[in-house]
């Protein structure tokens, strides 16, 4: 491949337009950025989320892919500063703690779609 002429894949184009919008979006509105592996444990407990089937934290620091218990404990505890997480707890069992996003996690995803969708309406145009 010719690396001085951008590929001509509309794929590959729309992937990497995609990448130039997220990277625009990825600082938060108060100017906090999260690191790669905030993103993939934020991306982990929202997704279980999202399947209704709510993450807990001792489920969470059992991710051993993302990092040890110590690290993880540490990555929730920044996500809820930045106010990305907060815990639900159930009526009746006080001791699982759930993690679930704030408004503000849906609307980085939020914007995160929007980027997509944009890409995908350049490449097709």
């Amino acid at each position: 491949m010719d690396k001085t002429n951008p590929p001509n894949s509309p794929l590959v184009s729309a992937y990497l337009r995609f990448l130039q919008l997220a990277k625009v979006i990825q600082a938060l509105p108060d100017g906090q950025e999260m690191d790669a592996n905030e993103k993939a444990l934020l991306q982990a407990v929202v997704l279980r989320w999202y399947e209704d089937q709510p993450m807990t934290v001792r489920e969470a620091i059992g991710l051993a892919d993302l990092g040890s218990p110590a690290t993880l404990h540490k990555r929730i505890t920044r996500l809820r500063e930045k106010d990305m997480l907060s815990n639900l707890n159930l009526e009746g069992d006080r001791r699982a703690k759930f993690l679930i996003p704030t408004q503000r996690t849906l609307d980085y995803f939020q914007n995160l779609g929007q980027s997509m969708q944009q890409a995908h309406q350049n490449s097709v145009a």
